[in-house]
Order: C-alpha cells, then sequence, then structure tokens
C-alpha cells in the first residue's frame, strides 16, 4: 500500500514541473533545432526505418502546411483589420529586396560564364524569399508591431509573385515558363498559405466573436505551434544538406552567401525600420524568411542546386533568432529584479 505523499514532496513535484515547463519555454527553438536535426540524422542511421519514409514525406506535406495556416491564422485574428495598413518603411524593404535581386541578375546576364553563377543565384534567392509565415510569432515576443509585419509578409508575396517571373527568364531563358505561368504558380503556393488564413481570420472576428475571444486568450499557442513546425523544417533541412549532390565546395559557398545574405538583411531592416521606430518588425520582415518556399523556388525557377542556400538560410535566420529571444528575456528578467527600472 503506498504511503501519501507528504506536503514537501508535493511541493517539490510542483517546482521540478513549473522548472521544466520554464525550461521548455525559454528554450523552445534551441531545443527545436537540436531536435529536429537529431531526429534525421537518427533516422538517416538506421537502415530499418527506411521503409518509414515514404509515410513521413506524405506526413510532412500535411503537417507544415498545416502548421504554417495555424499559425498565421491566430496572428491574423490578433490583429484589428484597421492595423493592417501600409507604413514607410514597407517601401524601403520592398525596394531593397527588388533591386539586390534585380542587380545580381544583371551580374548573371553581363557575365554569363561566371563560374561563380550558383553562389550568385543562391543570394538571389536568399534575397527575393518572402518574410515567413511564422515571424510574426516571433516579433510578438521580440515586442515588436505585429501588424507592420503581418502587412509585409503580403506586400512581398505579392511582388514576388511579380519580380520573379520578369526577372528569371533572363537568366534561364530555357526554363519554358511563361510569365503567366509562373506568376500562377507562385500565387498557388501564396494563396492556401497566406490570403486564406487572412479571409478565415476575418470571417471568425466578424461571424464567431466568442470563438475570436477564446482565440484571443490563447497566448502562446501559435509559438509552440512554431517550435513544432521548426523541428519538423529542421529535420527536413538536415535532410536537403545531407544527400545534396553539390560538391562540397559549392556546398561550403552557398552555407556562406546565405549567412551573409542572413546577416545584411537583419543588419538592414533593423537600420531602415529604426528610422521610423520599428526596428524589431522591420528586421524580422526582412531578416526572417520563409525558406520552405525559397527551396522551392530554388527547384523551380533556378539551377536546382541553389536551393541548398535555402535550406542553410533556415539554419542562421533560427539560430539569430534564439539569440534574440535570450537577449529579450535576459532584458526582462533584469528589468524585474529589485532595484531595477520596468
Amino acid at each position: 500500500m503506498q504511503t501519501p505523499k507528504s506536503g514537501s514532496d508535493m511541493k517539490n513535484i510542483r517546482e521540478l514541473t513549473g522548472d521544466s515547463v520554464k525550461f521548455l519555454k525559454n528554450w523552445t527553438l534551441p531545443l527545436a533545432i537540436v531536435t529536429g536535426i537529431t531526429a534525421y540524422l537518427i533516422y538517416d542511421s538506421i537502415p530499418a526505418l527506411a521503409s518509414a519514409g515514404p509515410f513521413l514525406h506524405k506526413f510532412v506535406g500535411i503537417a507544415q502546411p498545416a502548421m504554417l495556416f495555424s499559425m498565421l491564422f491566430l496572428s491574423f485574428c490578433k490583429i484589428p483589420p484597421h492595423d493592417m495598413r501600409p507604413r514607410k518603411w514597407h517601401a524601403w524593404l520592398l525596394l531593397f529586396q527588388i533591386i539586390s535581386f534585380s542587380l545580381l541578375a544583371v551580374v548573371l546576364i553581363l557575365l554569363p560564364d561566371f563560374h561563380g553563377s550558383i553562389l550568385i543565384e543562391g543570394a538571389m534567392l536568399c534575397l527575393i524569399c518572402p518574410t515567413a509565415t511564422a515571424a510574426a510569432v516571433i516579433t510578438g515576443k521580440l515586442g515588436g508591431n505585429m501588424s507592420g509585419l503581418v502587412t509585409y509578409t503580403i506586400l512581398i508575396n505579392m511582388a514576388v509573385s511579380i519580380a520573379v517571373p520578369v526577372v528569371v527568364p533572363f537568366i534561364h531563358p530555357s526554363a519554358g515558363i511563361t510569365f503567366l505561368e509562373a506568376a500562377g504558380l507562385i500565387m498557388a503556393q501564396v494563396f492556401p498559405l497566406l490570403i486564406a488564413p487572412c479571409l478565415l481570420a476575418f470571417v471568425v472576428r466578424y461571424a464567431m466573436p466568442k470563438f475570436h475571444s477564446w482565440i484571443l486568450k490563447s497566448g502562446n499557442l501559435a509559438f509552440y505551434i512554431w517550435g513544432v513546425s521548426l523541428a519538423v523544417a529542421m529535420a527536413v533541412t538536415t535532410r536537403s544538406i545531407v544527400h545534396s549532390t553539390v560538391p562540397a565546395i559549392y556546398e561550403i559557398g552557398l552555407g556562406a552567401v546565405s549567412l551573409a545574405c542572413c546577416a545584411l538583411q537583419f543588419w538592414a531592416g533593423k537600420k531602415i525600420g529604426g528610422k521610423y521606430g520599428d526596428a524589431i518588425s522591420a528586421g524580422q520582415s526582412l531578416g526572417q524568411k520563409n525558406t520552405v518556399f525559397a527551396i522551392w523556388m530554388g527547384y523551380t525557377f533556378m539551377t536546382p542546386v541553389t536551393s541548398v542556400a535555402g535550406g542553410f538560410y533556415c539554419i542562421w535566420h533560427n539560430i539569430f533568432n534564439s539569440w534574440q529571444l535570450y537577449r529579450k528575456r535576459k532584458e526582462s528578467e533584469a528589468g524585474t529584479m529589485p532595484g531595477k527600472s520596468l
């Protein structure tokens, strides 16, 4: 017969549970990164698990878009429609992405036999790639303006659907894809995961107020969905890098190029946004990318090996986001210590 637990035992259990939950909450993104990478490496090293490959591929193909849809839907629900208006920094960020993408295209047009063309294409992919659908979640955790970021996410996706079909045929004229076909392909990727969550959120806001009120009380639900989504994304990224047929020198080069593009865009976004009092939102808008979309664009419109740049970018921007969240948490803890001003 079990003896009842004493009050001190129950207190210790509650404290241990609370510490565990706090640890998981504070380190969600680093844990997700490590979990995704480790899970795929374990799977890849055990031949007996190979038969599960088709099922896992199908599962990821369904689960990942569903999680991205859910995160963006939750973000849209928390943003009043009248707050989703263009800001001045939106125009500067759009110009930065489109002009940098176009200038690199001009370099490839003028130097068609350049041996480093794959690296330039990788940079083009990183620079024109739209803002991640989950960027609003991180922006909210960092104390930024979610509405400004979500509005930019819509604007840059629309811009990409025009810029890519216009510019890419000059680099790959033999692709055989017309402007309308390319724009249609991009819109087919954009609509389900961007426009549809927005429309659904508006319907819920005005037609289902009680459900909308419940969503507003969901707290960090979108952040934890992002944690799971990130683990899946890191597993997919690890798979693409491990099984890449790109020569090692180009793989290293694409990794370095994507890192440089990541650092440049976070820096430029924060600089531009800082002039309008919105450094966090602008930094995330320009620096945090929809890397799944980038990988798809690489396979569809560029030299396929350039998709590796999108995989590396996924690692870099999530490491930086983890550091930003860590720094934000330390600042918050310092601000609540005795003798510190709030």
